[in-house]
């Protein structure tokens, strides 16, 4: 039995039916040429021959000294046939009905008695192609992590006859960790919690001083921060990675200045639709990844965050993005200022506040730390394939929070972007319009600059 770290348990222990805290994806196939009738139910048998699980895929939350979700106990004895179901959608098979069934998916709790993940094959799709949609805990992997196993199952080779499967992919060489014991992990904790006080001192000296970080609780209240409920909608849509490199390389900008410039022209007018636009600009929590590059393998939440000032109180759109610019190379320049040691100390004060949001009733009466949660995922630029099926898009599907009615994630695949929001269905029963604001806002960009 192993103990759960303190913010990985959060995740656990403020989950509810209104507050689901998993993170999944909605990956669009394209079967080979050759594929028969039967191609996708062979594909899930060949997958279901292995049964050998690895610890991450095998653990569920346990009861530790009396205390509930403080620690994970292996299953022995994983139902792979429960955890990797497969689903035809009915007829006409519009992507319209995927995306109803994704966000019934993605509405439902993981099951605590079994260990927290699941994959659904979906079929019946008019075009032809198959989905699949995954779901995994939070305090399980984060999102990076998420997405780095399901790239490790892809591969560049249309013919490769190796299948990977997530739950038994093969371990990549590191260098040799020595083993430590319980009582000498929990010391090592200990010891890094005394230097994570004076390293947050500095790190609070530096950043939030010398270069004026963008603080949490300075946003706005919105139609976006309200409590919410337990149903989801899901809305996807890819755009060609060139359009935003034209506007990188006409601006000067980074690709995340453009993509976030792009979300907050989005939402303002979105915002200006339904006569809700604040004076203030809205503030948009930006998580970054504390992953080395080949970290697949380790478990848990490995994530920093930057606070951006999004500008959605300005028209023109090449000055929203400036000012985004501006605001993400301030907070940048902190991070790169400070020790490891410290990074994860402002990690911790820059991310407490969601801590806060997971109490009840928080959402209802406090100003919102933040307006809303932008994600950029890394993704790969290749073609991809899995048992010989090739990968067109790959949607991020992330966790909206009490008083965050909605979430925008997306990643790279191939040479598209693609965007995938998550919303609560009773705040944002048209969240599809987002989706047409999100290219009305690039379009208005091209058109400045190029």
């Amino acid at each position: 039995m192993d103990l759960i770290a303190p913010l990985d348990a959060l995740f656990l222990l403020a989950e509810s039916r209104e507050h689901p805290m998993h993170v999944g994806s909605l990956q669009l196939f394209e079967p080979p040429e050759d594929a028969g009738p039967d191609y996708l139910r062979e594909f899930r048998a060949a997958l279901l021959a292995d049964k050998t699980v690895r610890p991450t895929f095998s653990k569920r939350p346990a009861t530790w000294l009396g205390a509930p979700q403080m620690a994970w106990t292996q299953d022995d004895d994983v139902d792979l046939d429960y955890h990797v179901q497969r689903s035809a959608l009915p007829g006409p098979g519009h992507v319209d009905q995927l995306l109803d069934h994704a966000s019934t998916l993605h509405s439902a709790l993981l099951d605590r008695h079994r260990p927290m993940w699941e994959l659904h094959f979906v079929e019946g799709l008019a075009d032809g192609r198959f989905a699949l949609y995954s779901k995994m805990h939070h305090a399980l992997v984060d999102g990076v992590s998420a997405q780095r196993l399901m790239r490790r199952t892809l591969t560049t080779d249309p013919f490769a006859t190796e299948l990977m499967r997530p739950w038994n992919l093969p371990r990549k060489p590191g260098p040799p960790r020595p083993g430590k014991s319980r009582l000498g992990g929990l010391i090592d904790t200990v010891t890094s919690a005394r230097s994570s006080t004076t390293a947050l001192m500095r790190a609070t000296r530096t950043g939030l001083v010398r270069q004026q970080l963008t603080l949490p609780f300075e946003a706005p209240r919105t139609l976006f921060n309200v409590p919410i409920g337990g149903a989801r909608k899901c809305a996807v849509r890819s755009w060609s990675m060139d359009r935003v490199k034209q506007v990188k390389k006409a601006t000067g900008a980074t690709v995340n200045d453009v993509v976030l410039a792009m979300s907050a022209g989005a939402l303002r007018a979105y915002l200006l639709e339904r006569n809700a636009l604040p004076d203030k600009p809205m503030i948009a929590m930006v998580p970054m990844s504390l992953r080395e590059e080949d970290d697949v393998d380790s478990q848990g939440v490995k994530v920093a965050a930057l606070l951006c000032n999004l500008g959605t109180d300005i028209a023109d759109p090449l000055e929203r993005l400036r000012v985004v610019s501006e605001s993400t190379r301030r907070n940048k320049e902190v991070y790169r200022s400070l020790t490891p040691a410290q990074t994860l100390a402002m990690a911790g004060v820059m991310l407490s506040p969601m801590a806060a949001m997971l109490l009840p009733g928080f959402a209802s009466v406090a100003t919102p730390p933040f307006n809303i949660v932008i994600s950029n995922v890394p993704g790969s630029r290749e073609s991809l394939y899995w048992n010989g099926s090739r990968l067109d898009a790959t949607y991020p599907l992330s966790i909206p929070l009490d008083g965050q009615a909605v979430n925008i994630t997306l990643t790279s695949s191939g040479d598209n972007l693609d965007f995938g929001l998550v919303g609560c269905r009773r705040t944002l029963p048209d969240l599809h319009r987002l989706l047409d604001h999100l290219e009305d806002s690039l379009a208005a960009l091209e058109d400045a600059a190029l």
